[in-house]
């Protein structure tokens, strides 16, 4: 049997615009497996943005609990939980958010110094990581000597390099032309296969696709949540050009 690595029960969220609360998640209650590959969706508004902070340990829920590997981080200090987003949770995001003056392989090093990992140690660890992205030949770029589907794979690859419990990718390929994000998707595929645990918030149905399973919110509340019987692989775009 899977171990439930995320565990949200009854979570609210609550915000307060001047006289007006504004009600983000409505007593979400959610379950996250290893291993599994999930899709968050759901129009402006509807709380998907609210939720990945709260998942990714960027903020706490108004009320609820979320439990991440069986450890209840929703009344956690703020030095707490940047802790456990260092340890636990791999993050990558639209806009790749890598320091423009460091190289590739000083960007995936990043975390490592966070987590106390000595020289050697971080320079292990970073270069098997960009390896593992198919960047061994880039790691002495900066980002500005690379393409935009190179920098997100810099990203993953940092994303990955604390081996954390999940990867939160907020829009993933976001900035990327077509071509591009079939090809970092077909990377995350294989990152699944590794045994990582994916949750991917996107807008875009294509993108969703390749997640195993799909859940949609409206107005703070999850609308629907349901396997993808008809998951898309990077073959499936292979097939169709004929390759």
């Amino acid at each position: 049997m899977k171990k439930e690595i995320i565990i949200l029960k009854d979570i609210c969220r609550f915000y307060q615009v001047g006289t007006e609360t504004v009600k983000a998640l409505r007593e979400v209650s959610l379950s996250v497996y290893q291993n599994e590959f999930v899709a968050l969706m759901g129009p402006s508004g509807s709380g998907k943005s609210t939720m990945m902070n709260i998942l990714g340990c960027l903020d706490t829920p108004t009320s609820g609990s979320y439990f991440l590997n069986g450890v209840d981080v929703s009344k956690m200090s703020d030095n707490e939980l940047a802790d456990v987003r260092n340890k636990e949770i791999g993050f990558i995001f639209q806009t790749f958010n890598l320091l423009p003056r460091s190289t590739a392989l000083e960007n995936v090093m990043l975390p490592l110094i966070y987590a106390g990992k000595n020289k050697h140690q971080r320079l292990e660890m970073a270069t098997n990581s960009l390896r593992q992205v198919q960047l061994a030949d880039r790691m002495t770029h900066r980002p500005n000597e690379l393409s935009g589907g190179q920098r997100q794979r810099v990203a993953i690859a940092r994303a990955l390099v604390n081996n954390p419990s999940i990867v939160l990718a907020d829009e993933p390929t976001g900035n990327l032309d077509s071509k591009t994000s079939i090809e970092i998707m077909g990377l995350l595929e294989e990152i699944h296969k590794l045994g990582n645990t994916i949750i991917v918030v996107t807008h875009e149905e294509d993108i969703a696709s390749h997640a195993h399973r799909i859940i949609r919110m409206i107005d703070g509340e999850i609308a629907s949540d349901e396997i993808n019987h008809h998951v898309k692989t990077i073959k499936d775009y292979q097939l169709a050009d004929g390759n």
